[in-house]
């Protein structure tokens, strides 16, 4: 008796095969679930804009060469053929994706390719006669590196960076508004020295900025200079041009920083120092995210809750901070490829491999996770009520945390010539260390102290609210 065949549409168990549907569907989160969030890295990081970059340069160096007549014979394009070129790059869609990946199932090869589709729209422009001179003395490292350059670049400038800036305007606005609001601080998670919520929030955007001063002015490095970095075959075909020059200016031409010395890859280790900063970002965000829902935890921040919303689906009452703990998850995710990439793309073996062409392929996924983790803390942050009244109680309940107060005066007096200050810290230990230590305790212990009249008066006119030093005014002068 035969056994009847499947169809391709049904698996082993005789479930729907889920990979052959139409529409496809999306295998990793951030082409699925999380498309709102990083959808927007399609348009510099994926597979078509990655060729879409491609017929960019390709099209850019066939008309520098032209305009630069770095070949015997060549004159410059008139305008309707520049226009007409750059219409490829333009009109670049599903269409040519689709096409290019017809002509790469031939060739076998991705960026001979876009030769090939470029050449293909030469005649209707009066330029076949020139076909040759599309990928001119080309390796497909000069396309590729400046490929992936542009769309790196134009990623961070027109999307991460953008969104981590209205994170870190996020964060500075709450200090701001909390820059005055006295809270416990809890070193080693123990009950210390007072400060204000907003001076804490502040030292987190102050972190930030200066990860995205660093990022923004990150060296986007390219070149062309053919399969070994030497142009011999542009030498060979032309030996009085300046091939130097031509490159020199054709890589700045396009935004980018040239590179004179490389292998037939450009080295990578720009990508390498972007990744790291970025990382560092995703790290510090990481941190904030722990210490809001701790603060969360104790009961410091109240969450406002989502119409409709389900915090479990067993215990009604329950409001989970979930964009924050969505948020470390992404931000480690990232991390994780970051660091991979960065120390995978610094090395090649001699001359050239092929390691970094599959790493490179991670790139938006490594900054898809980010901008989800970035995302997921912005709108974690829009729902958070501050609880004044439990800041204020918890500061109330711990007056020790003005044995430095004290203890400090009590040098400062015995520096000024005052009699009696010996052992301030020891005898503020032996108060306060193991032991509770209420207002009126604290105030009777400063009177017995025998300390100036100013200090003394200062010392008891001070609860654990007011002992927050100059934390106001660090975020209103340091902050912004």
């Amino acid at each position: 008796m035969k056994t009847m065949s499947k169809t391709p549409h049904t698996l082993p168990s005789g479930r729907v095969a889920l990979s052959q549907q139409t529409p496809p569907i999306a295998l990793g989160p951030l082409d699925g679930r999380y498309r709102p969030q990083a959808g927007i890295l399609v348009d510099y990081l994926s597979e078509a804009s990655l060729n879409r970059e491609r017929v960019h340069v390709e099209v850019e160096w066939f008309i520098h060469l032209c305009e630069q007549r770095a070949l015997p014979g060549l004159e410059s394009l008139t305008q309707d053929q520049k226009d007409g070129l750059r219409a490829i790059v333009a009109d670049f869609d599903a269409q040519s994706v689709a096409e290019l990946a017809e002509i790469e199932a031939v060739t076998v090869h991705d960026v001979k390719a876009v030769e090939y589709y470029i050449g293909r729209r030469l005649p209707e422009l009066g330029l076949e006669h020139l076909k040759a001179l599309v990928h001119f003395a080309c390796t497909s490292e000069d396309i590729n590196n400046l490929s992936y350059a542009l769309g790196i670049k134009d990623a961070v400038q027109d999307a991460w960076l953008p969104a981590a800036r209205k994170l870190v305007a996020a964060v500075s606005a709450m200090a701001q508004e909390a820059k005055a609001t006295p809270m416990l601080s809890r070193t080693h998670g123990q009950p210390a020295t007072p400060t204000t919520l907003g001076k804490e929030l502040a030292v987190f955007a102050h972190r930030l900025n200066r990860q995205l001063n660093r990022i923004a002015k990150t060296e986007f490095l390219g070149k062309i200079n053919g399969a070994t970095g030497t142009f011999a075959a542009h030498v060979a075909a032309a030996p009085d041009t300046d091939w130097p020059a031509i490159s020199r200016s054709f890589v700045e031409g396009l935004g980018l920083d040239w590179n004179p010395l490389t292998t037939q890859i450009e080295s990578h280790d720009w990508q390498a120092e972007l990744y790291s900063d970025i990382a560092r970002f995703n790290r510090i965000l990481h941190n904030l995210c722990t210490d809001v829902w701790s603060y969360i935890s104790i009961g410091y921040f109240q969450q406002i809750p989502v119409e409709g919303a389900t915090g479990s689906s067993t215990m009604p009452h329950k409001v989970n901070p979930i964009r924050f703990e969505n948020a470390e998850a992404n931000a480690e995710i990232s991390c994780s490829l970051l660091d991979t990439l960065g120390a995978t793309l610094v090395t090649s073996r001699w001359q050239r491999d092929l390691t970094d062409s599959s790493s490179q392929r991670n790139i938006g996924v490594a900054f898809g996770h980010s901008m989800l983790a970035i995302s997921n803390v912005v709108k974690g942050l829009e729902r958070l009520d501050v609880a004044e009244d439990l800041l204020a109680e918890d500061l109330d309940e711990n007056w020790e945390v003005l044995g430095e107060a004290v203890q400090t005066a009590m040098r400062a007096e015995a520096i000024a010539g005052r009699e009696g200050m010996d052992n301030p810290y020891e005898r503020l230990k032996e108060l306060t260390r193991g032991h509770r230590v209420d207002g009126e305790r604290m105030r009777e212990f400063i009177g017995g102290l025998g300390l100036s009249d100013a200090a003394e008066q200062r010392l008891k006119g001070l609860t654990p609210g007011q002992y927050t030093g100059l934390a106001e005014q660090l975020v209103d002068r340091y902050a912004n």
